[in-house]
């Protein structure tokens, strides 16, 4: 296969599989596991769209309009701090308020292993670039084999797919893209265990 040819579809593939399509699908898949009818399934799945990946996703949108980010995915260091602290911030608001709300306990340590993921990956950022894409896959690989096993385990096939993707396309080396995956998975088993889900 060509270079090009390569590039392209390791793009494709990030694109595809990025941080927020990959929120959307696993709010969706945990706010149906965590309730017993549809329309409250429904209901937590809006409830936590409009209060993480909305707001999240507008302030970068602006911030990419306005020249303050290279990209939704930006490589520059520096700004990957900011989008960091933002999403920390963010997820301590969006947290608090699912809680007031009476999340079910499988969405609240969800939040809260994405809380501690970005805190993480925060301090790493400061000195490292560690891949959140592989870490959004990762994470969610690990929460659907444990709340879907044994099916949930096919998520895995997803790993090598975008560790491949974003060593490819020049985003990440394999160490950023192993630590990354380790990372994360590990954050949502420990949180999982903490809240008594496996």
């Amino acid at each position: 296969m060509q270079i090009e040819t390569r590039r392209r579809i390791a793009d494709l593939t990030s694109n595809i599989l990025n941080p927020f399509s990959v929120s959307l699908v696993i709010i969706l898949l945990l706010s149906f596991k965590s309730t017993s009818t549809t329309p409250d399934a429904l209901r937590w799945a809006l409830i936590l769209i409009a209060v993480s990946i909305l707001p999240i996703f507008s302030v970068m949108v602006y911030l990419v309009r306005r020249g303050r980010l290279d990209g939704f995915f930006t490589d520059v260091r520096r700004q990957r701090t900011r989008v960091y602290l933002l999403a920390v911030a963010w997820a301590v608001i969006a947290g608090v308020i699912i809680t007031c709300l009476g999340a079910p306990s499988v969405l609240i340590a969800t939040f809260v292993a994405g809380l501690s993921a970005v805190i993480v990956f925060t301090c790493i950022n400061l000195f490292w670039k560690i891949s959140l894409h592989i870490a959004f896959v990762a994470a969610s690989a690990a929460v659907l084999g444990i709340l879907y096993w044994p099916i949930g385990m096919v998520s895995l096939v997803f790993l090598p797919l975008m560790g491949w993707a974003r060593i490819e396309a020049g985003h990440h080396s394999v160490a950023q893209v192993a630590t990354g995956a380790v990372l994360a998975a590990g954050i949502a088993v420990v949180a999982f265990y903490l809240f008594g889900l496996f």
